[in-house]
């Protein structure tokens, strides 16, 4: 079990400079996209994160090859030995679905495991399944398997009925070798979704309307390799930003994508820090001494990021006065808040709605991580509680954030990662 240790300090002042990795939520669908060509897929500017070596193992037992040098990986899937996604990995990692257009596409078959619970929600993916049917997949549930067939998958106009990101990509990556034409309505319109619509047209291709609600594909014959960048990763970059401005801090962050963190920087203006753009992939903030409490919802990029309530919430602790957050993405994803109240906050939930009341002085405890975001605001926490805190099943946070305790040191806190 990992277990992180903060030494924290309510007068810490985080100073320094950090650079931002690649997005985790833009490579894992750029690397099931890999199964849609027999040749090589090169991905560079990749995190190094747990959720990468998970679907790296599942591509393998599908019969990919890929090789791992510094932050670049390669992969080619010249021919699918397996077309199954194990219960054991899709359970590690929910974005394991994203296989299930790609098998679709290219071998007419896929037997792909329920991802099951979630500690965050429920995330029903049944926006992806009744897309395939509508494109002539034949598909059944099974021994908790989604067993998928077709012989082959035809374009055809889809309209979700709500945002979903990994519908969005399981789609997209099922209509490029679609026969025809596939229209994709209401799709999301996540930074990520765009990066794995990039990718795809450097393979091949045909796609229309990239980064607006309606998306046309016009399906090819085959698709082929490409060398493609990962975007950097704005849920990274605003959990830095956050920390400067809870600890009252000077921070620079490199190889950023502003643009796409303008709902996060928006509302750390407003709470009092000072945010200032130094180039086109370098951002500074410094925090102020007197945090002024903000309300949030949490919607559909390009709003402000459910992926960034947690860290929020920790923020407004400190804040002077009450801030109201309502979660409307996720319907579990207040799971933070009660080991926030053994820190010390002062916090109530009533169904979607968390009521923050600051400032109120945090101080260390024995605390559990429950999920990636949830670790992320402990972390934030600890470094201004007085005394240690010391955060169990710490391994959610290495599956999204590449080194950060490292990246954390290097600003000034005093924090260490052990198995």
């Amino acid at each position: 079990m990992a277990q992180i240790r903060i030494t924290g300090n309510p007068n810490l002042r985080l100073e320094g400079k950090v650079r931002i990795s690649g997005a985790k939520n833009a490579v894992l669908p750029a690397i099931a996209a890999s199964l849609l060509t027999r040749e090589k897929l090169r991905l560079k500017n990749v995190p190094l994160v747990k959720d990468v070596y998970t679907i790296l193992t599942l591509m393998k037992e599908m019969g990919a090859e890929y090789s791992i040098r510094r932050n670049s990986i390669t992969l080619q899937s010249r021919d699918i030995l397996h077309e199954e996604a194990s219960y054991e990995l899709v359970r590690a990692m929910r974005a394991s679905i994203l296989v299930l257009g790609p098998l679709l596409a290219r071998r007419g078959k896929a037997i792909v495991a329920l991802p099951g619970g979630c500690a965050i929600g429920s995330r029903p993916i049944d926006l992806h399944i009744h897309g395939l049917e509508k494109m002539g997949a034949t598909i059944s549930l099974q021994h908790g398997y989604i067993q998928a067939e077709a012989k082959k998958l035809r374009g055809t106009e889809i309209r979700f009925e709500k945002k979903t990101v990994g519908g969005t990509e399981n789609l997209l990556m099922a209509a490029a070798l679609a026969e025809g034409e596939t229209v994709l309505k209401n799709c999301s319109l996540e930074p990520e979704v765009i990066n794995l619509c990039d990718l795809l047209k450097k393979m091949g291709a045909r796609i229309e309307g990239i980064g607006q609600e309606t998306i046309r594909v016009m399906g090819v014959a085959e698709l082929g390799g490409a060398t493609h960048e990962i975007i950097p990763d704005r849920i990274e970059a605003g959990t830095f930003l956050v920390a400067g401005a809870l600890t009252g801090g000077n921070i620079v962050l490199t190889k950023t994508q502003p643009k796409h963190l303008t709902s996060i920087i928006d509302k750390l203006r407003l709470s009092g820090a000072d945010i200032s753009l130094i180039n086109s992939q370098t951002i500074r903030i410094r925090g102020s001494e007197n945090i002024r409490p903000q309300d949030i919802t949490t919607s559909p990029y390009p709003g402000f990021p459910t992926d960034m309530q947690a860290q929020f919430s920790v923020l407004m602790t400190q804040a002077r006065g009450t801030s109201i957050i309502t979660e409307t993405i996720f319907d579990r994803r207040f799971s933070h808040i009660n080991e926030l109240l053994r820190l010390g906050a002062n916090i109530d939930v009533s169904g979607d709605k968390a009521v923050v009341k600051g400032k109120t002085p945090l101080s260390g405890a024995e605390v559990l991580a429950t999920d990636l975001r949830a670790s992320a605001s402990l972390v934030l926490a600890g470094l201004i509680a007085s005394g240690e805190t010391v955060i169990n099943d710490a391994e959610h946070l290495e599956r999204g954030y590449e080194g950060m305790e490292e990246k954390m040191q290097a600003l000034g806190a005093i924090i260490e990662l052990s198995h």
